[in-house]
């Protein structure tokens, strides 16, 4: 976001500079502006400066935790919302963040509200910590609820053109054939085909015999993707006919495979951060290979690699060669967007590797197209 130099000296010296420089904040901005305000005017505080009542709609006399979370959150990177959360408990004792269990209780079932209960839950007293697992695993089945009816959908059937289906859903729509039985209704003054006829596809149920390998990076960037590939493991490995392996890693290598069937218990062990050695953690998975030709390695990752390319290049040339189905994952997670890195991901893809970022419903169709 470009913004004006008196807009970022307005930013940086806070509120009280407000009157000097004429208003020039943005509605945006002004939001940050008071969700920074609530946190780090305090500081006045601490130094036995009276700062009087605030007249805006973010008043820190009015405004809870609870709102101050949910509007940070949703303002500001998750590089500087992690800042915040850390300096809201250790510098200004926002205690009642770990301590109220209404705080966490109001927030939205997702991704995010769950990466920041486990953000918390070391912090918390041990009475506080019982009580955020309780409401993380809450978190856990309600996302649970919603992906499993669609991974089921995407893997356990197929879709038949032989065969019509009496069930008209979008998904089982048959554009080529619908088109077919609809030619005579050509209208040539709008220069299209008016449909009164549509056609749908049955869905024949299969049976699965395949290795899924979910190689994960737990770096702090991949957060999300991460807790995405733990819920998904978890509902692949209930599948029958697929054994799903899943593998954590920065610059160290940890096999969680025994863990899927409780995700908040594998997600709690996680240690975020540390460097990034994408080679070391895919050679171990091809050793976890049995079947090449009926396995997929799934490499959930940013593509930065932290130790030298070269074994990782020469650990995906050879499960090319194996004839084992690779898919780069760049993201998974509700938006479908990444950032990564593309040259490395360029080179990957000339190896054989699939690369994509994906939402978890587009991955489990990804999946169903190359699990044949």
């Amino acid at each position: 976001m470009s913004r004006s130099p008196i807009e970022r000296w307005r930013l940086m010296l806070g509120r009280y500079a407000d009157r000097r420089m004429g208003g020039c904040l943005g509605t945006g901005d002004q939001r940050r502006d008071a969700a920074l305000d609530y946190l780090y005017g305090r500081e006045y505080g601490k130094r036995g400066i009276e700062t009087g009542p605030r007249e805006a709609s973010l008043d820190p006399t009015r405004m809870k935790a609870l709102d101050w979370l949910g509007e940070a959150r949703s303002l500001f990177p998750e590089t500087v919302f992690d800042k915040l959360k850390a300096d809201a408990i250790d510098r200004y004792q926002m205690t009642d963040l770990l301590k109220d269990p209404k705080v966490w209780e109001d927030l939205e079932a997702s991704p995010a509200t769950l990466r920041t209960l486990l953000s918390f839950q070391d912090r918390a007293d041990p009475a506080m910590q019982a009580e955020l697992r309780r409401i993380a695993q809450a978190v856990i089945d309600e996302i649970l609820q919603k992906l499993r009816t669609q991974v089921m959908r995407s893997l356990t059937g197929r879709r038949n053109r032989h065969q019509r289906s009496p069930m008209k859903s979008a998904n089982n729509f048959d554009a080529r054939a619908t088109i077919r039985a609809n030619l005579a209704n050509w209208d040539a003054e709008r220069q299209r085909i008016v449909a009164d006829r549509l056609r749908f596809m049955a869905r024949q149920k299969r049976h699965l015999d395949w290795t899924i390998i979910l190689c994960v990076d737990q770096s702090g960037s991949m957060t999300e993707s991460l807790i995405f590939a733990a819920l998904m493991a978890s509902i692949l490995a209930g599948l029958p006919g697929v054994r799903v392996k899943m593998v954590l890693f920065d610059t160290s290598v940890v096999d969680v495979t025994d863990q899927l069937d409780d995700p908040l218990a594998l997600l709690l062990s996680v240690q975020l951060g540390g460097g990034t050695d994408i080679g070391k953690a895919l050679a171990y998975c091809e050793g976890l290979v049995e079947q090449p030709t009926r396995t997929v390695v799934a490499l959930i990752s940013d593509f930065y690699e932290g130790a030298g390319p070269r074994r990782l290049l020469a650990t995906v040339a050879r499960l090319s060669e194996a004839r084992v189905k690779m898919l780069g994952i760049a993201a998974l997670d509700d938006s479908g967007r990444a950032d990564f890195d593309r040259v490395m991901a360029g080179k990957l893809a000339a190896l054989g590797m699939e690369v994509a970022a994906l939402t978890p419903s587009a991955f489990a169709d990804w999946l169903a197209e190359v699990m044949v």
